[in-house]
């Protein structure tokens, strides 16, 4: 009886407020079972087609489950890199740093529309795709600090995460893109029905090497889809000064290509969807043009407005943000209530402390360590280290 009297005591002392909480929290929950809609179907933008002669729809659906975990993918994804960034001005995070932050359309789409088996490889500014692979915020965010617990064991860094599947996180500009044509040859070989997914963005378009790449692929049909994360400046080049031509998505010139709004996450979907089943089919490649924006300099040693203005910035924010867009589709559409995803946002805020304390207090790997896993499923080796009398074991 007296915790009953105590209990009831405390709920009048906190007022209003408190009973406003509970009240939103009740109405959401009992929301949850009856009041949503199941699904919803949207206008999208159509693609711009270069060799093709039908491209994605120009609708989609998407139901409530699928709304949701695009949501908190892209917002987690959103505050994981907003919480590197504070990291980095704190110096715990050393070192090469590309924040993704604006481009999480990109990232959510394409594993929206593609299998776990498939492959993706990236460039450097690779934190979530590492994330939608399968690693979680914790191993990333250590992997940043150089932690012990981090996906890499702390000897990557920012642009060096892998996991299954997933290639990194390269370092040299434009050179994954060979690398992922060589995984799509071994798709096509081991005849598994894979594809890869290789990106690279408009600073490396460039780049003799692709062009290499495009022939190869086109000659031997490999079942890859090149995709430029054109997101309007190359370092702090705008791609009107840095490139004779802008259309990246014709740039495979006998190659089949697609220009797709990247902000959109359904647009990624359905133009991800076409291209793999176009791969699939054994067609040969794709090049695929996603028009996105990144809020954040180049690296963390670029403040981002030496070459473009705060307003621009804020405009793109205000008009084309690929969260905001999502957000309001499913509150417009009945898919979720706005209190719903102010929950989702309180859960991914305590997720990402949670783990930037592990990326902080995990200890550091042992120099023991250093010559560690070069290669897969070796006998242990000695390397030898900065002179010849320094040996280091190297284990599998």
């Amino acid at each position: 009886m007296r915790k009953m009297l105590l209990a009831a005591l405390s709920r009048v002392l906190q007022g209003p407020a408190a009973a406003g909480r509970t009240a939103a929290r009740v109405m959401v929950a009992s929301r949850n079972y009856g009041d949503f809609a199941s699904e919803a179907t949207f206008e999208i933008k159509p693609c711009d087609l270069h060799r093709l002669e039908k491209g994605p729809g120009t609708t989609a659906v998407m139901t409530r489950e699928e709304g949701l975990q695009y949501y908190k993918t892209m917002q987690t994804i959103r505050r994981m890199e907003l919480k590197s960034d504070q990291l980095y001005k704190q110096k715990i995070i050393r070192g090469f740093c590309h924040l993704y932050d604006g481009q999480e359309a990109c990232c959510v789409g394409i594993e929206a529309a593609i299998n776990p088996t498939d492959h993706v490889i990236t460039a450097y500014r690779a934190h979530g795709f590492t994330f939608t692979r399968g690693v979680s915020v914790r191993e990333i965010l250590a992997e940043l600090t150089g932690r012990k617990g981090g996906c890499a064991k702390g000897k990557g860094g920012s642009m060096h995460m892998y996991t299954k599947n997933f290639y990194g996180g390269n370092g040299i500009v434009g050179a994954q893109v060979p690398l992922g044509a060589g995984v799509a040859l071994a798709c096509k070989y081991f005849g598994k029905n894979e594809i890869c997914v290789a990106l690279y963005g408009d600073g490396a378009a460039n780049q003799g090497q692709i062009f290499e790449t495009y022939n190869m692929a086109a000659l031997w049909k490999l079942p890859c889809i090149f995709v430029c994360e054109n997101n309007r400046y190359g370092m702090g080049t705008s791609v009107e000064r840095a490139a004779a031509s802008t259309d990246y998505y014709k740039r495979g010139y006998f190659i089949p290509g697609l220009r797709v709004d990247g902000m959109d996450i359904l647009c990624v979907r359905e133009a991800v969807k076409f291209a793999a089943d176009y791969c699939r089919a054994g067609n040969g490649p794709l090049v695929m043009e996603l028009q996105t924006y990144r809020y954040h300099g180049h690296s963390m040693s670029d403040p981002g407005i030496s070459y473009r203005t705060r307003e621009e910035i804020q405009e793109v924010r205000s008009k084309s943000d690929p969260i905001t867009l999502l957000k309001d589709r499913m509150v417009n559409n009945n898919l979720a209530s706005v209190e719903e995803l102010k929950e989702i946002d309180v859960a991914v805020r305590k997720e990402i402390e949670e783990a930037a304390q592990f990326a902080t207090t995990d200890p550091e790997p042992p120099l023991e360590e250093l010559g560690h896993h070069i290669y897969f499923n070796e006998p242990p080796f000695e390397v030898r280290g900065p002179n010849q009398w320094i040996k280091y074991k190297s284990v599998s």
